[in-house]
Protein backbone atom coordinates (compact mmCIF):
# COMPACT_ATOMS: atom_id res chain seq x y z
CA UNK A 1 0.00 0.00 0.00
CA UNK A 2 1.24 3.46 -1.08
CA UNK A 3 0.48 5.94 1.13
CA UNK A 4 -0.38 9.80 -0.47
CA UNK A 5 -0.17 13.41 1.73
CA UNK A 6 -1.50 16.59 1.10
CA UNK A 7 -0.49 19.33 2.73
CA UNK A 8 -2.46 22.33 2.45
CA UNK A 9 -0.46 25.61 2.90
CA UNK A 10 0.15 28.93 1.92
CA UNK A 11 3.90 28.59 1.75
CA UNK A 12 4.63 25.45 -0.75
CA UNK A 13 8.16 26.82 -0.99
CA UNK A 14 9.14 26.17 2.42
CA UNK A 15 9.16 22.39 2.13
CA UNK A 16 11.11 22.08 -1.14
CA UNK A 17 14.65 21.55 0.86
CA UNK A 18 13.06 18.82 3.47
CA UNK A 19 11.64 17.17 0.56
CA UNK A 20 14.32 16.40 -1.63
CA UNK A 21 17.18 15.25 0.42
CA UNK A 22 17.61 12.11 2.15
CA UNK A 23 15.26 8.95 2.62
CA UNK A 24 12.06 11.28 2.03
CA UNK A 25 13.44 11.94 -1.37
CA UNK A 26 14.38 7.88 -2.21
CA UNK A 27 10.51 7.19 -0.46
CA UNK A 28 9.32 9.71 -2.65
CA UNK A 29 11.38 8.76 -5.80
CA UNK A 30 10.64 4.66 -5.42
CA UNK A 31 7.02 5.64 -5.16
CA UNK A 32 6.32 5.01 -1.24
CA UNK A 33 5.15 8.01 -0.92
CA UNK A 34 3.44 10.72 -2.67
CA UNK A 35 3.46 13.78 -0.98
CA UNK A 36 1.39 16.86 -2.73
CA UNK A 37 1.74 20.23 -1.47
CA UNK A 38 -1.58 22.34 -2.02
CA UNK A 39 -1.79 26.09 -1.51
CA UNK A 40 -5.55 27.12 -0.23
CA UNK A 41 -5.06 30.35 -1.64
CA UNK A 42 -6.43 28.92 -5.18
CA UNK A 43 -9.61 28.21 -3.68
CA UNK A 44 -10.69 31.24 -2.31
CA UNK A 45 -13.30 33.39 -3.50
CA UNK A 46 -12.50 36.36 -2.57
CA UNK A 47 -12.29 39.20 -5.32
CA UNK A 48 -8.69 40.15 -3.42
CA UNK A 49 -7.56 37.30 -2.90
CA UNK A 50 -7.60 37.07 0.71
CA UNK A 51 -7.68 33.90 2.93
CA UNK A 52 -8.22 35.64 6.22
CA UNK A 53 -9.77 38.19 8.10
CA UNK A 54 -9.98 40.22 11.48
CA UNK A 55 -11.18 38.57 14.31
CA UNK A 56 -15.03 38.92 15.87
CA UNK A 57 -14.56 40.49 18.94
CA UNK A 58 -11.02 42.42 18.11
CA UNK A 59 -7.65 41.40 18.75
CA UNK A 60 -4.23 41.02 17.26
CA UNK A 61 -3.92 39.50 14.03
CA UNK A 62 -5.35 37.75 11.70
CA UNK A 63 -7.71 34.29 11.01
CA UNK A 64 -7.84 32.47 8.53
CA UNK A 65 -11.48 31.82 6.93
CA UNK A 66 -13.31 28.42 5.92
CA UNK A 67 -14.31 29.23 2.41
CA UNK A 68 -10.88 28.48 1.13
CA UNK A 69 -9.76 25.60 3.57
CA UNK A 70 -12.76 23.73 3.68
CA UNK A 71 -13.22 24.19 -0.35
CA UNK A 72 -9.92 22.18 -0.90
CA UNK A 73 -10.49 19.99 1.22
CA UNK A 74 -13.56 19.00 -0.24
CA UNK A 75 -11.90 18.98 -3.44
CA UNK A 76 -9.54 16.05 -2.00
CA UNK A 77 -10.74 14.49 0.02
CA UNK A 78 -11.77 10.94 -0.59
CA UNK A 79 -13.66 7.72 1.51
CA UNK A 80 -10.49 6.73 3.15
CA UNK A 81 -8.68 10.14 3.99
CA UNK A 82 -7.81 11.27 7.22
CA UNK A 83 -7.78 14.81 7.51
CA UNK A 84 -5.26 16.40 10.21
CA UNK A 85 -5.27 19.79 11.61
CA UNK A 86 -1.77 21.51 13.07
CA UNK A 87 -2.94 23.23 16.12
CA UNK A 88 -1.34 24.14 19.41
CA UNK A 89 -4.25 22.65 21.23
CA UNK A 90 -4.31 19.11 19.26
CA UNK A 91 -2.98 15.90 20.83
CA UNK A 92 0.87 16.14 21.67
CA UNK A 93 2.38 13.47 18.99
CA UNK A 94 4.32 11.08 19.70
CA UNK A 95 5.84 7.65 18.29
CA UNK A 96 2.86 5.98 18.76
CA UNK A 97 0.41 8.25 16.76
CA UNK A 98 2.84 8.07 13.88
CA UNK A 99 2.45 4.38 13.50
CA UNK A 100 -1.32 4.97 13.37
CA UNK A 101 -1.16 7.09 10.83
CA UNK A 102 1.26 5.43 8.88
CA UNK A 103 -1.25 2.84 8.36
CA UNK A 104 -3.74 5.06 6.87
CA UNK A 105 -4.01 5.24 2.76
CA UNK A 106 -4.23 8.93 2.30
CA UNK A 107 -3.76 11.69 4.56
CA UNK A 108 -4.55 15.75 4.48
CA UNK A 109 -2.27 17.74 6.66
CA UNK A 110 -3.65 21.32 7.54
CA UNK A 111 -1.34 23.82 8.08
CA UNK A 112 -2.48 26.86 10.32
CA UNK A 113 -1.07 29.95 10.16
CA UNK A 114 -1.49 33.93 10.95
CA UNK A 115 -3.04 34.44 14.61
CA UNK A 116 -5.69 31.09 14.40
CA UNK A 117 -8.11 29.65 12.01
CA UNK A 118 -11.92 29.93 12.20
CA UNK A 119 -12.82 27.48 14.90
CA UNK A 120 -15.41 26.12 12.21
CA UNK A 121 -12.84 24.31 10.47
CA UNK A 122 -12.20 22.25 13.22
CA UNK A 123 -15.95 20.17 11.94
CA UNK A 124 -13.78 18.92 8.82
CA UNK A 125 -10.87 17.91 10.38
CA UNK A 126 -10.74 14.21 11.92
CA UNK A 127 -7.19 14.68 14.07
CA UNK A 128 -5.72 17.56 16.24
CA UNK A 129 -2.28 17.01 16.78
CA UNK A 130 0.23 19.62 18.21
CA UNK A 131 4.12 18.72 17.79
CA UNK A 132 4.68 20.25 21.44
CA UNK A 133 3.87 22.97 23.82
CA UNK A 134 4.90 26.10 21.83
CA UNK A 135 4.18 28.34 19.58
CA UNK A 136 5.23 27.86 15.75
CA UNK A 137 4.39 30.77 12.60
CA UNK A 138 2.83 28.24 11.48
CA UNK A 139 1.79 24.36 10.72
CA UNK A 140 4.76 24.03 7.85
CA UNK A 141 7.60 23.22 10.18
CA UNK A 142 5.14 20.85 12.08
CA UNK A 143 3.74 18.92 8.95
CA UNK A 144 7.55 18.96 8.00
CA UNK A 145 7.67 16.69 11.23
CA UNK A 146 4.71 14.62 10.96
CA UNK A 147 5.83 13.38 7.19
CA UNK A 148 9.11 12.66 8.18
CA UNK A 149 8.05 10.48 11.21
CA UNK A 150 5.15 8.73 9.25
CA UNK A 151 7.02 8.22 5.70
CA UNK A 152 9.83 6.14 7.45
CA UNK A 153 7.82 3.86 9.31
CA UNK A 154 6.41 2.82 5.61
CA UNK A 155 7.23 -0.49 4.81
CA UNK A 156 10.28 -0.61 2.47
CA UNK A 157 11.54 2.61 3.60
CA UNK A 158 14.05 1.62 5.89
CA UNK A 159 14.55 -1.66 7.54
CA UNK A 160 12.19 -2.81 9.99
CA UNK A 161 14.31 -3.51 12.64
CA UNK A 162 16.06 0.42 12.33
CA UNK A 163 12.39 1.49 13.14
CA UNK A 164 11.35 -1.36 16.20
CA UNK A 165 14.54 -0.42 17.96
CA UNK A 166 14.22 3.18 17.88
CA UNK A 167 13.26 5.72 20.49
CA UNK A 168 9.67 5.65 22.12
CA UNK A 169 8.63 1.88 20.13
CA UNK A 170 8.17 0.76 23.47
CA UNK A 171 7.54 3.46 25.79
CA UNK A 172 11.07 3.81 26.22
CA UNK A 173 14.52 5.88 24.96
CA UNK A 174 17.19 3.70 22.88
CA UNK A 175 19.96 2.84 24.40
CA UNK A 176 23.75 3.83 23.59
CA UNK A 177 25.50 3.01 20.35
CA UNK A 178 28.94 3.20 19.69
CA UNK A 179 31.04 2.90 16.39
CA UNK A 180 34.73 2.37 15.41
CA UNK A 181 37.72 3.27 17.19
CA UNK A 182 37.01 1.43 19.92
CA UNK A 183 38.48 3.89 22.15
CA UNK A 184 38.27 7.74 21.80
CA UNK A 185 39.98 10.10 23.69
CA UNK A 186 40.29 7.78 26.66
CA UNK A 187 36.31 6.93 26.50
CA UNK A 188 36.16 3.19 25.87
CA UNK A 189 33.26 0.99 23.81
CA UNK A 190 31.38 -1.08 26.97
CA UNK A 191 33.08 -4.91 27.10
CA UNK A 192 29.56 -6.36 26.49
CA UNK A 193 29.54 -4.44 22.61
CA UNK A 194 32.78 -6.55 21.66
CA UNK A 195 32.33 -9.85 23.73
CA UNK A 196 30.19 -10.99 20.72
CA UNK A 197 27.88 -12.84 23.68
CA UNK A 198 24.49 -11.61 21.77
CA UNK A 199 22.11 -12.82 24.68
CA UNK A 200 24.33 -10.47 27.38
CA UNK A 201 24.03 -7.79 24.43
CA UNK A 202 20.65 -7.57 24.43
CA UNK A 203 20.05 -7.80 28.14
CA UNK A 204 22.58 -4.57 28.36
CA UNK A 205 20.59 -2.59 25.67
CA UNK A 206 17.15 -3.20 27.94
CA UNK A 207 19.02 -2.43 30.47
CA UNK A 208 20.25 0.82 29.28
CA UNK A 209 17.13 1.86 28.19
CA UNK A 210 15.60 1.69 31.01
CA UNK A 211 18.05 3.18 33.01
CA UNK A 212 17.88 5.89 30.13
CA UNK A 213 14.37 6.59 30.74
CA UNK A 214 14.47 6.61 34.10
CA UNK A 215 16.88 9.14 34.25
CA UNK A 216 15.58 11.35 31.77
CA UNK A 217 12.32 11.11 31.29
CA UNK A 218 10.61 9.05 34.22
CA UNK A 219 7.06 9.64 32.76
CA UNK A 220 7.27 7.75 29.89
CA UNK A 221 7.95 4.74 32.32
CA UNK A 222 4.59 5.96 34.30
CA UNK A 223 2.45 5.26 31.14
Amino acid sequence: MNMKIDILTLFPHMFQGVFEESILKRAIDEGKVEINLVNFRDYTKDPHNKVDDTPYGGGAGMVLMCQPIFDCVASLRKEDSVVVLLTPDGEVYNQAMAYELSQEKHLILICGHYEGFDDRIRSICDREISVGDYVLTGGEIPAMAVVDSITRLLPGVITEESHINDSFHDQLLDYPTYTKPRVYEGMEVPEVLVSGDHQKIDQWRREESMKKTQERRPDLLEK
